[in-house]
């Protein structure tokens, strides 16, 4: 199942993938006992990225724009049953995150 997500943001488009690049960094190492085998492929502004979380892999793209970030990632159904918590922690995440 596909999750989608587009994010605003007022910061430059290199400002934002900076932030994100320093985001995916950090949680490599905060969730390293929850989240394995992490795989990311920057192709400029893009990311292909591949996770596996409670058993679980999560695998898809995240493409940062001058005004906004476009996420889609390819969850199992037992993930996707809760796109609507997981969509509301990625804006709170994605408001402090993108903050100026």
């Amino acid at each position: 199942m596909i999750l989608k997500q587009t994010i605003h943001h007022k910061l430059s488009q290199q400002e934002a993938l900076s932030r994100i690049k320093n985001l995916f960094t950090k949680l490599k190492q905060e969730q390293k006992d929850k989240i394995s085998g992490i795989k990311e492929d920057w192709n400029n502004e893009t990311l292909q990225f591949q996770f596996t979380v409670l058993r679980f892999t999560v695998s898809g793209s995240l493409t940062v724009h001058p005004a906004n970030i476009e996420m889609a990632a390819d969850v199992p159904f037992a993930i996707f049953l809760f796109r609507s918590k997981i969509k509301e922690v990625i804006r709170a995440k994605a408001k402090e995150l993108f903050s100026e």
